[in-house]
Order: structure tokens, then sequence, then C-alpha cells
């Protein structure tokens, strides 16, 4: 049964490659984007089956108005995926206000009114899926991706409250962790160089294997989408998808290493409890 998909920044990367791939399977896809001329390949070969819309997730009433079209043209729309984003590194101290304003409100806020948007929709068709594109940086942490973190550690959590809060009218969710992936991401990183005190700390030891091009990254692109369209196709998707050998060393890591640091207090945990009156 051939679908209707919804997915954002569908102009490069992952979004791109999911956007061709379904489209070849004959799906039909709802394309969002900053730069929509990026997907005129796209659309000169599959015009009947893809729709392409300008949109940018700074623009609230935008994506409102963008989503309302997209219901009310094609009747059903199966899954949304939440896919626009980029990253932001340098030392916390020296990103500078604009910065760290626009990535809270591309990542973290257009995300979360791209889904309040999707709800109503959602619940009126009785049920349908939402892809939330995150990263391992949802679960673990990199010196010098602070503010990058801190938008994927948000947009996890808020997935894992509305995914309770709407699982009874059918919608389900899956937050897909991608560790490093070959894509366009570190071309369209907003990358700070660390200066003073902070070039030779962790900040500057990653600044300069970004900036050399060390950085190891092992994930490969178009089986990340597979991986996705896979769980997005499944009866019983997992809400959370860690997706390369990196995401899944890490992110198994730091959980079992929080695990460890949580029993290893279990006794003060439990002493800030009300005594017996």
């Amino acid at each position: 049964m051939k679908k209707t998909w919804f997915i954002t920044g569908a102009s490069s990367g992952l979004g791109k490659i999911m956007t061709a791939k379904l489209l070849a399977r004959g799906d039909q896809v709802i394309a969002t984007a900053r730069r929509t001329e990026a997907l005129q390949d796209l659309l000169n070969a599959h015009a009947d089956r893809l729709h392409v819309v300008l949109l940018d997730l700074l623009d609230t009433a935008r994506i409102r108005a963008t989503v309302d079209h997209a219901f009310e043209r094609f009747g059903r729309i199966d899954v949304i995926v939440s896919n626009a984003g980029y990253g932001l590194f340098g030392a916390s101290e020296q990103l500078d206000d604009e910065q760290i304003e626009r990535l809270l409100a591309t990542n973290l806020i257009g995300s979360i009114q791209l889904i309040r948007a999707s709800l109503p929709h959602l619940r009126a068709q009785g049920g349908g899926r939402i892809v939330q594109v995150s990263s391992e940086g949802g679960q673990i942490a990199y010196p010098g991706f602070s503010l990058y973190h801190a938008s994927k550690w948000g947009i996890e959590g808020y997935v894992e409250a509305v995914a309770q809060e709407v699982a009874t009218f059918g919608i389900d969710f899956i937050i897909a962790e991608p560790g490093p992936t070959q894509t366009n991401f570190a071309a369209a990183l907003d990358l700070t160089p660390p200066s003073g005190c902070y070039q030779d700390t962790p900040v500057g030891k990653v600044y300069h294997l970004i900036a050399n091009g060390e950085f190891e990254i092992r994930g490969d692109a178009a089986n990340t989408v597979d991986a996705i369209i896979d769980a997005a196709d499944s009866s019983h998707p997992p809400l959370r998808l860690a997706l390369g050998s990196t995401a899944y060393e890490n992110i198994r890591r730091a959980l079992t290493e929080r695990l460890d640091s949580l029993e290893a207090r279990r006794d003060i945990a439990l002493s800030a409890d009300r005594r017996g009156d």
C-alpha cells in the first residue's frame, strides 16, 4: 500500500535521500525546504507524486499554514518526518545570542511547532506516525556542541512526553538517532573556532578534528535512511532508534554510566523521601 509522507529539510542530506527513495518505490511526498531549487531534479522525474513547498521552520505561522494545506490537499498523510535542522559548534560562552536563538528556534521550537500543527490532523484521520530525526547527540554530549545538544535533548524529551499524550489516538513516534554520518552536516555546521583560554581544551581538540576532516564518520547516509523507512513501515516501531555503530556504542556507554551512577547513590536518593510522621 502506497503512503503519503511529509518531510521537512528535504533539500539535502538524509531528507533528500529519503525523498528520492520513497518516490522510487512509488510513494507520494510533500517535501519542504528553504532551497526548493535543490529538489528540481526529483520534481522533474516525479512531478505526479512530489509536491515541493518553500518552508523555513523559523516561521511558525507558515508551518501551520503549510501543514493545514497539505492535509487539505492530500486528504491523508501517513508519516510526518521532522528532519530539518543543523549543527552549531563552539564553546558555549563564546557563541553569540543570535546563533543560539536561531539554532533553538530551528531545531527545537520549529520541530515542536511542526508536531503541534500535525497532531489535530492525525487525530482527525484516526492516527499516523511522526518521525523526529534527532541524533546520538540527543542522549550523549560532545564538548563544543552544547547548544546543539540542548536542542536534541530538548526535542527528545518533548517527543517522549507527547507520545504518551497521543498514543490513545493511534499516533506514534520514532526518534531517529544517527551517529556521525556521511551527509552535508559538516558543511552546514555553524562553526565558531575556540579562542583564548578555550584553544587548548577539549573544545579546541574537537574543533581541530572537524576543521581538519579527521572526525571519524562511520555512518552511511543511504543505509541510515533505509533503516528509518523500515522502522516507519513497521507495525510496532521503537520509540528510539540508534543508527550506526558509533551511535550504538556511545549511547550504550552513556546509559550504562548513568545507570551505574544512579545505583551507586540509591541510598542518597531514597533518603530524600518523607519519613513517617
